[in-house]
């Protein structure tokens, strides 16, 4: 499949992307992190990894959308 940037950086698709990703990252972060972040006793790893944790949503849905996009586009 050939990506279009142009729908990967587009309006609707960053937005969409980014409320997902704030809401399963923070989901996936406390659940994988929360002790900690409670505790107040994160280390700087621990701080990479939950924020490498938001890109994780953020790809999936920028992908999903794009593919989605380009096939409707098709028919």
């Amino acid at each position: 499949m050939n990506i279009s940037f142009k729908l990967v950086f587009s309006k609707q698709v960053v937005q969409t992307a980014l409320k997902l990703s704030i809401i399963v990252g923070t989901i996936l972060g406390l659940i994988n992190h929360g002790q900690d972040i409670f505790a107040l006793t994160l280390s700087r790893g621990q701080i990479i990894q939950i924020m490498v944790t938001y890109l994780v949503p953020y790809s999936v849905s920028t992908y999903s959308s794009v593919s989605s996009i380009m096939q409707i586009k098709k028919r």
